[in-house]
């Protein structure tokens, strides 16, 4: 009885945190999650091969989130990213290409291409570049003026996360291998690392000083990582996502904009707020009922937007099309959740 209980209270709660719900959500899983740097709009990638854009308007208890528009891609889409100046939305994926939406109305165009799905992309504002990685085992940068790419970097293996933080670029591959790299000098690594997790890394975010990254991985643990040799001594990993015995993905991690504090977000349905220099959890939320599979900040953190839905980690055997459903969500985090603590002891929590 008690575990029927469970079940039931479990399949309903995909919302414990109270967060304010992104209405027309996509009809399948969403592959990833990014603000405008300039407004507070919302666009996701969908399995759905479409890319939907909000508007967030109004605050506090007064929030209104209003569908905007969207466009197709052929098939699913795995990464978005806007440029700069907050006009124009970047979106790849399994079609092996890139397409810009101007979101003045003008339709998508073709912008870069890949020999394998498209899994990661950056705009560097920096070099008026953009940043693509694949499955095909390059990372590729465009000039949006030119049909070609103006470099293509080969990569060990198939490239699973990217972050950029100019001049810092670290991309991550299968095969758990991180390759560095300096944006003031692109056609070079900087530094190739095996990563400091175990298991297949899922994700990575640049420190906003440049100075090193976190990375995530499959087993429940991140690693905070220095680039500098000096710096090593800082170097740490910690667990994270657990329930017992069960370990689940870290999908997605976050710098907060302003404060220099992040966010995990997991296969265990929950997202926490992190202090990497002191070394603790800052904010723990309660689990939703699926997993996490991407979040992201808006431009100066005062909105963290989160997706829950199956993130396919357990197969096509336990996904049932007739009860999943998949959600967006705005958490508004409060500065307690978010800015960060001096460590009091060693009795702090890692």
């Amino acid at each position: 009885m008690s575990l029927f209980g469970t079940g039931a209270t479990a399949a309903v709660n995909t919302n414990p945190n109270k967060s304010v719900e992104v209405q027309q959500p996509p009809s399948d899983s969403v592959s990833s999650l990014c603000f405008s740097p300039k407004a507070n709009l919302l666009v996701a990638s969908s399995w759905d091969n479409q890319v939907r854009c909000w508007e967030v308007m109004g605050s506090g208890t007064n929030v209104g989130v209003v569908p905007k528009a969207s466009i197709s891609h052929e098939q699913p889409v795995l990464c978005s990213t806007w440029k700069d100046d907050g006009t124009t939305v970047f979106s790849g994926g399994c079609d092996k290409q890139v397409k810009m939406w101007p979101l003045s109305g003008s339709q998508p165009v073709t912008v870069a291409m890949h020999d394998a799905p498209v899994k990661e992309l950056a705009w560097i504002p920096e070099m008026s570049l953009l940043v693509t990685g694949s499955w095909d085992k390059t990372l590729r940068y465009w000039d949006l003026r030119q049909s070609n790419p103006a470099h293509v970097q080969q990569l060990p293996e198939r490239c699973y996360a990217l972050t950029v933080k100019h001049p810092l670029m670290v991309a991550a591959t299968a095969d758990r291998n991180i390759i560095v790299f300096n944006l003031q000098n692109p056609q070079t690594e900087f530094k190739r690392i095996v990563s400091p997790l175990k298991y297949q890394t899922r994700c990575l975010a640049a420190f906003p000083d440049q100075q090193g990254f976190l990375v995530g991985s499959i087993e429940g643990r991140v690693g905070v990582h220095h680039l500098e040799d000096s710096q090593q001594s800082k170097n740490f990993t910690f667990k994270c996502h657990r329930e017992g015995n069960e370990i689940y993905s870290v999908n997605s991690l976050n710098f907060h904009p302003t404060h220099g504090t992040f966010a995990t977000a997991g296969s265990d349905g929950s997202f926490n707020f992190w202090d990497k220099d002191s070394k603790q959890r800052l904010k723990a939320m309660s689990r939703c009922s699926q997993p996490i599979p991407c979040s992201a900040f808006n431009n100066d953190g005062s909105i963290y937007a989160y997706a829950v839905c199956y993130d396919w980690s357990k197969g096509a055997e336990n996904h049932n099309p007739s009860t999943a459903k998949t959600n967006i969500y705005l958490h508004f985090p409060q500065d307690s959740e978010v800015k960060g603590k001096p460590r009091i002891g060693t009795s702090s929590r890692k």
